[in-house]
């Protein structure tokens, strides 16, 4: 109640719908942003009608003349291209313009299509059917980049290089073992996609608006001719939970994340100045106006689509920080999540393509590792070992060895037992007496990469057993993911030829 500003009469509460047509400004700022996202949904809204015009009708809860006139337009609404449906935002939101076409075209039969289900339940199962085709084609794209980046480093196994830390070299090393680093955290993606799918195969069917509904006794049939693994348990978490959506944002934000990191690599690696790599033709770009540039413009994609994909999940947080059960929590999220599902499965589908048709540069790479130092750790090691002397020690005399080695022009390669002896008699006042032949060995980029044969090594036989590992971890994710689509698509069709046959078209 409010207060009369005249008396103290209270004045009655306005309730129920308004007899009055939405404001333009309405129209314009919200139902047209929900409008937008129509094609997006269709799909999944016409077999979310589908399945509720048949549990209705299994319970007997509404005419067998509707029923049969609610699934002919249902299914007439199923061939139509969201393009040529009539939404019309001036009629509402996605949902009521449905309505008013369905009312357009049965009558009050259509007004069957509500027993028991509020609006955005409707839109709920839409999302997750089509998140959940997503969420599976994800892990498919994600198994790709996994199994050729496993492939190209298998074949790069003996491709001697310089890894490094802060583009500086470090150690030696190969780069199929470089590139086999960044195999890890796409099946780690692939895996938390696996376990996201589960929750978003599930239906929020048969919830009501927060606590069910009293025509709707058993949850379990619209999930099942739906193809759900099962039902949200709790009604109002089925309406209004956003855990499992935070979920998949942030993994395809971590998937495009480590690819980003790698084509930051390469973009560096293709200049002229570094030329490791080169990008295969079709995923450069000229420049219109310089005829000698081939622009790696494809890893400006991926690059760009790491950020892209950090706002869109920090905007979805921004969203659903407000108090429970408020539409503003998934309004946004119909169009937005979808959207950047598919951005990730392009991307990660373009970052495949690069790497599968990458050329590798052997030759630069290896006179590149030939003339630095990369090998001074591995130095230090042996000085530590065949001198008997601690570890600090030997670092110092390799450092100083290193320092006056690179001030002459020479190459860790030409690092001579004199040489070392000079430095270990400034730093602890004796000499090393090192065996040449042995010093030579220590100081091969070739030989110290094939003693790294523990867990996880750079050696040859290491790397290519990473990769067949990784190979058939990456295909048994997307035999998953391949599997679960196919399983969609029967119960898509068993639920459409059912409607078929009930409305009398077959």
């Amino acid at each position: 109640m409010s207060v009369d500003p005249k008396g103290s009469n209270p004045v009655p509460r306005l309730a129920g719908p308004s007899s009055e047509a939405p404001a333009r400004e309405l129209v314009d700022a919200g139902f047209a942003w929900e409008i937008a996202d129509a094609p997006l949904l269709h799909h999944g809204l016409n077999l979310a009608d589908l399945g509720h015009v048949l549990d209705l009708r299994a319970r007997s809860l509404i005419p067998e003349p509707a029923a049969a006139a609610l699934l002919g337009v249902l299914l007439e609404a199923h061939r139509t291209d969201p393009a040529d449906f009539p939404y019309d935002a001036a009629t509402g939101e996605v949902y009521n313009s449905r309505e008013r076409h369905f009312a357009q075209r049965i009558g009050d039969s259509a007004g069957w299509l509500h027993a028991g289900r509020p609006r955005r339940e409707a839109a709920r199962v839409a999302l997750r059917l089509l998140l959940r085709s997503q969420t599976a084609h994800l892990i498919e794209v994600g198994a790709d980049f996994a199994s050729a980046a496993s492939a190209v480093a298998a074949d790069h196994a003996e491709t001697f290089m310089g890894d490094q830390t802060y583009l500086q070299q470090a150690q030696p090393s190969t780069f199929g073992h470089y590139l086999l680093a960044f195999v890890p955290p796409a099946l780690r993606d692939g895996e938390r996609f696996s376990a996201a799918l589960d929750q978003v195969n599930t239906s929020p069917g048969g919830a009501g608006c927060v606590n069910g509904s009293r025509l709707l006794d058993d949850r379990g049939a619209i999930a099942d001719a739906l193809g759900f693994d099962g039902v949200i348990a709790h009604t109002r978490d089925a309406m209004w939970q956003t855990d499992v959506f935070i979920d998949l944002l942030a993994t395809s934000a971590s998937m495009i994340a480590n690819q980003a990191k790698l084509a930051e690599d390469l973009e560096i690696w293709s200049s002229q100045e570094f030329d490791y790599v080169d990008l295969a033709g079709p995923f450069t770009r000229a420049s219109v106006l310089m005829p000698q540039k081939r622009n790696p413009y494809a890893l400006s994609i991926i690059r760009g689509a790491s950020g892209v994909l950090i706002g869109r999940m920090s905007g979805f947080l921004a969203v659903v920080k407000s108090p429970s059960a408020r539409s503003d929590n998934l309004i946004f999220a119909y169009g937005e999540i979808p959207r950047a599902l598919d951005f990730t499965i392009r991307v990660s589908a373009l970052t495949t393509g690069v790497v599968r048709t990458l050329s590798v540069n052997a030759e630069r790479m290896w006179s590149e590792l030939e003339r630095g130092f990369a090998q001074a750790t591995d130095l230090a090691e042996y000085v530590m070992v065949a001198g008997g002397v601690d570890y600090r020690t030997a670092y110092n005399v390799v450092g100083r060895t290193v320092r006056a080695a690179s001030r002459q022009g020479l190459t860790g390669l030409d690092i001579t037992p004199q040489m070392l002896d000079d430095a270990a008699s400034e730093v602890c006042g004796r000499r090393l007496g090192l065996d040449p032949a042995a010093l030579a060995d220590a100081l091969d980029p070739r030989r110290i990469v094939a003693t790294r044969r523990a867990t996880g090594g750079a050696s040859p036989g290491e790397v290519k057993s990473m990769a067949e590992e990784f190979t058939a971890r990456a295909a048994q994710l997307r035999a998953r993911a391949v599997e679960e689509q196919e399983r969609y698509a029967h119960a898509e069709e068993a639920l459409l030829a059912q409607a078929r046959t009930l409305a009398g078209l077959v």
